[in-house]
Order: structure tokens, then C-alpha cells, then sequence
């Protein structure tokens, strides 16, 4: 259970998820196609049920959101470090680390113009060495065709070598305050048991159809918490092994509660 975008990732743990065009490293988003028992069109949330579902997350998060770093800024650049920092790595290694590697190259133009043998040695404890590859290139394309600036348009994210799908959502939503869709492995998790249930959610190949989902949820103004909150409410509530289902304020509603199969894995709220 990580989160991983190679160059992409999750909050906590990050995951591996097939993004990235071909000849792409980028292993933290989805691959293009799904089937979904061989129906292609994607599930359409009741409108009582996404308005409740949207209150209740983002009423979640108000009391249980995490105090990171990284959301205490809105620059693009510390978004980006962050969002490679957290793939395949937990946030408690990735916090100070993160500060570290900040205040050793606080600019797209400091990292693009290092040597590449020091910004691996910086990254180093975090594993995953591609990774700082990936991400000065990154700054290096930056500072040759962009101003030394990331670029706040979807596909030039996503040209970039190293930024999947996941990544440019996350860095338009967090960074330029854009309502950009993201889809990783806490997400798909969310989404697939309060909307799809066991049986549909097994029956799921690729994420195309969990990606609509996820941008036919998303609060038109509020991509920043919303998109913090399907992260936070995957990796400390709705978990891989312990979901805290008996108090989870979804309950109601969730297509898996509870998670012993007596919903015989029927999609709730779904048309």
C-alpha cells in the first residue's frame, strides 16, 4: 500500500498506479482504459448522495485534518517537491526531508542548475533515486521553456517527464486553486466502497471510469480541501485493513458498510 508516481504518489503510504505515457517512468496514475463487467460508462452518483457525501467529507475534514508542510503554501514548486517526496514514502520520513531539501534548493532554478551527483545525495535517504532525476528535469524544462516557472495548464504538466495524471491534479488543485480531479490508491479506495461496493469495485480494470467519478464529485471551488480530504479520509479513516467503519459518517450510505459483505456488494448511490 504505497503511494507512487515514479514520479507520482499518496498521503501516508503512496501507491503504484500506471500513468504515465509510454517510455514515461510515472507508475503513481491510471491506466486509460476500464471495464467495469464490460460496461464502459461510468457510474453516476444520486445527487442526494453526492451532496451528502460532499457535506460529510469536507465536514470531516474540518475536525480531522493533518498538519503537513506542504499545506501551508501554495507555491508550485514546494507542491511538486512534495508530491515526489511522498511517493512509495511515508509522510513521517518525508517531513523533514522535505524542509531539508527546501532550504538546500528553495528554487526550480537553484535544483535545475545543481549538480546532479548533490541532488541525489540529498535525496538519498528516501529511496527511490529516480525519483530526484525525474525531478530536475523537471526544473531544468521549467526553467528552458517556462521563466523558471511550472506551468498552470493540465497537459503541459503532464508533457513533463516524471508527471503522471495524479501529479498535474494535484499540482493545479493545490497550487493554482484549479478544480482539477485526482485519482490515487486512498481515492480510489473511497470512492470505490462508498460508490461501486465489493462486487463492482473486483470487477473494476483500469481507473477511467473511478477518474470520472472522482471529477463528477468534486465541489466546483473547493478542489484544494476536497482533494486533501478524499486523501486523509483514505489514509486515516477509510484504511486498507482497519476502517473505522462502526463511527465512519458515511455509513449510511456506503455501498460496502459494512465491510463483512452483508450488502451483498451493491452499488449505493449510484444511477
Amino acid at each position: 500500500m504505497a503511494r507512487m508516481d515514479l514520479g507520482e504518489g499518496q498521503r501516508g503510504w503512496h501507491v503504484l498506479i500506471l500513468d504515465a505515457p509510454p517510455g514515461d517512468v510515472n507508475l503513481r496514475d491510471p491506466r486509460d482504459s476500464v471495464t467495469l463487467g464490460g460496461v464502459h460508462t461510468p457510474p453516476r452518483p444520486d445527487p442526494d448522495i453526492r451532496r451528502r457525501f460532499q457535506q460529510r467529507l469536507l465536514g470531516w475534514y474540518r475536525r480531522h485534518r493533518r498538519d503537513l508542510p506542504w499545506r501551508r503554501t501554495d507555491d508550485p514548486y514546494h507542491i511538486l517537491v512534495s508530491e515526489i517526496m511522498l511517493q512509495q514514502t511515508q509522510v513521517e520520513r518525508v517531513v523533514p526531508k522535505y524542509r531539508e531539501f527546501l532550504r538546500r534548493y528553495p528554487t526550480l532554478t537553484r535544483l535545475a542548475r545543481a549538480r546532479p551527483a548533490a541532488v541525489r545525495r540529498t535525496w538519498s535517504p528516501l529511496g527511490y533515486n529516480i525519483r530526484p532525476v525525474h525531478l530536475q528535469g523537471i526544473a531544468r524544462e521549467a526553467l528552458a521553456r517556462y521563466g523558471g516557472r511550472l506551468p498552470d495548464d493540465g497537459a503541459a504538466l503532464r508533457a513533463m517527464r516524471g508527471i503522471g495524471r495524479y501529479t498535474a491534479g494535484a499540482i493545479l488543485s493545490f497550487a493554482f486553486g484549479r478544480d482539477a480531479a485526482i485519482v490515487d490508491t486512498n481515492v480510489r479506495r473511497v470512492l470505490g466502497r462508498i460508490f461501486l461496493g465489493p462486487r463492482r469495485l473486483r470487477r473494476l480494470r483500469g481507473d477511467r471510469a473511478l477518474w470520472q467519478l472522482s471529477e463528477a464529485l468534486l465541489p466546483r471551488g473547493r478542489a484544494y480541501d476536497w482533494n486533501q480530504a478524499l486523501m486523509d479520509f483514505g489514509a486515516t479513516w477509510c484504511t486498507p485493513r482497519a476502517p473505522r467503519c462502526p463511527r465512519c459518517t458515511m455509513r449510511a450510505f456506503c455501498a460496502s458498510y459494512p465491510l463483512d459483505g452483508a450488502r451483498n456488494g451493491r452499488g449505493h448511490g449510484i444511477a
